[in-house]
């Protein structure tokens, strides 16, 4: 199996999810690919604690490449609609350095709080330390660190330029801290090839994302390993992590999304123990917990946890 490596230059990097972009790459199923990526907002330095202007990509041109810093897109050979690409994530090294911010834009929790637009914001200006995974801010907080990407994904099937924020059935800004290193993310291909595209490095972040940031940051490595399976049609991504398998569900009302992920908990259920639904649900309610992705993307998410030997082998 091969190894390629990509870095951010103006040829790999881009904004929104296009089907007709072409692929930087592509690769056959077992190759790996050993990515470095720039911060959410394509930032090459620290961001300034007064939430002043930083150092963007030379390139950057804000009506082509609006949305996360985005690596790729890889296409994985023999990818087609209907048929499934895995992404397994190896080791995940942050940059030194991260940001997150509080209040200064219209959100639901900023209004509520009263830290809308006539909010300055707060910027907190994180270092981070790659050998201990610590991160520390400028008031002296101390966190450990688990970084993860916060965008793996695919563009639809329609044509045209689909923004970055919203987490669809093929993937792209889930924001789910469990897909660390260790975890296989299952996404359903919508185009030939799948065309996967990563970014949004996180170091650290909580369910929910409720400020709107993680610990945004560059990642000085994510190693992806990608896999095909012609055998598995899904309607929206699930992942076998390090806690156990997950299910997500994304819309625009939180119900729903809850939905959406506890049905695909039930199919992989049957599919894991061969249980028929109604026993899946009942099991379901007493091993299964539901959680709150995040809530800040426009469509918000919802993953189904079932812990490993919850129910027995598998």
């Amino acid at each position: 199996m091969a190894t390629y490596s990509i870095e951010p230059t103006r040829a790999t990097l881009h904004g929104p999810f296009d089907r007709d972009r072409p692929p930087v790459l592509t690769v056959e199923p077992g190759d790996t690919v050993r990515y470095r990526t720039l911060d959410a907002g394509w930032g090459l330095e620290q961001r300034p604690a007064d939430g002043g202007a930083w150092a963007r990509f030379a390139e950057y041109d804000p009506e082509v490449d609006a949305g996360h810093a985005l690596c790729g897109p890889v296409a994985v050979w023999g990818a087609a609609p209907g048929s499934t690409v895995t992404v397994t994530i190896g080791e995940l090294r942050p940059g030194a350095w991260g940001w997150n911010v509080a209040g200064g834009r219209e959100t639901a929790v900023n209004t509520r709080l009263g830290l809308g637009a006539g909010y300055e914001g707060t910027v907190l200006r994180w270092d981070l330390d790659r050998a201990r995974l610590i991160g520390t801010d400028q008031h002296g907080h101390a966190l450990p660190l688990r970084p993860f990407l916060g965008v793996i994904g695919m563009p639809p099937e329609a044509p045209g330029r689909h923004p970055t924020a919203p987490p669809r059935p093929t993937g792209g800004n889930i924001d789910c801290k469990e897909l660390v290193t260790g975890s296989t993310l299952y996404l359903p291909v919508a185009v030939p090839g799948g065309l996967v595209s990563v970014g949004d490095g996180h170091a650290l972040q909580a369910d929910g994302e409720a400020s709107g940031t993680a610990i945004e940051c560059p990642m000085d490595l994510a190693e992806l390993t990608f896999g095909l399976r012609d055998d598995l049609r899904l309607s929206t991504p699930r992942a076998e992590t390090p806690v156990g398998w997950l299910t997500f569900g994304f819309d625009e009302d939180l119900d729903e999304a809850m939905l959406v992920a506890l049905e695909a908990m039930l199919d992989l259920m049957g599919e894991l123990h061969g249980l028929p639904r109604p026993e899946a649900l009942a099991l379901a309610s007493l091993v299964v917990d539901l959680r709150i992705t995040q809530v800040v993307n426009g469509v918000r998410g919802v993953h189904a946890v079932l812990p490993h030997g919850a129910l027995g082998a598998p």
